[in-house]
């Protein structure tokens, strides 16, 4: 019988060195723990055009098998009353690249999770983690050619995320909105 055993001098250099590949492995799950929870609040939401509306919004953030999912509720009141209520649920898988995620929509024939396609008027959504921020992007291609960007912005804050958003169409901003969303 072969026995193999390490000098004591060493099994702290063996822990570190565990202790860094598994940090390596789920480093990218561990991102998102900070984000994780269920947020609301409410904004004055200015348009270009210099109308203001009053909106409600929320936004859940939960850990998935390969990564998380952002879904997000936005509701807006108009001067006769009724509500415009839109929601929206995307899942974010890592990719190669270092706190940049890629929206996982629609199955394709293998039943894999993937992009929509831009050129058939869907977004391309990505996400990205940098630091205390999770920013979710929205590209749209326009009937003509151009394009839209919608950016989502969403920022640890004490009690909660401070919410940006700014949507542009052809380098034009059409609409931004800054609020705090309290963590529930």
């Amino acid at each position: 019988m072969v026995r193999f055993l390490l000098p004591l001098r060493n099994s702290g250099a063996i822990v570190f060195t565990a202790m860094m590949f598994v940090a390596f492995a789920f480093g990218a799950r561990a991102d998102i723990a900070p984000f994780l929870g269920s947020y609301t609040g409410s904004a004055e939401v200015v348009s270009a055009n210099g109308e203001s509306r009053d909106r409600d919004m929320s936004v859940d953030i939960s850990e998935q098998d390969e990564g998380f999912r952002v879904s997000w509720t936005s509701s807006t009141y108009r001067k006769d009353g009724s509500v415009n209520e839109k929601s929206y649920t995307v899942d974010f898988v890592p990719t190669e690249r270092e706190g940049v995620y890629a929206a996982a929509q629609k199955k394709n024939v293998f039943g894999h999770l993937v992009q929509l396609d831009p050129m058939k008027g869907e977004p391309y959504v990505w996400g990205q983690i940098d630091g205390d921020s999770l920013t979710v992007y929205s590209m749209f291609v326009t009937e003509s050619g151009g394009y839209e960007m919608q950016e989502f912005d969403r920022k640890l804050a004490p009690g909660g995320l401070n919410l940006d958003f700014r949507r542009v169409r052809n380098g034009e901003i059409l609409r931004t909105v800054s609020t705090f969303l309290e963590k529930q």
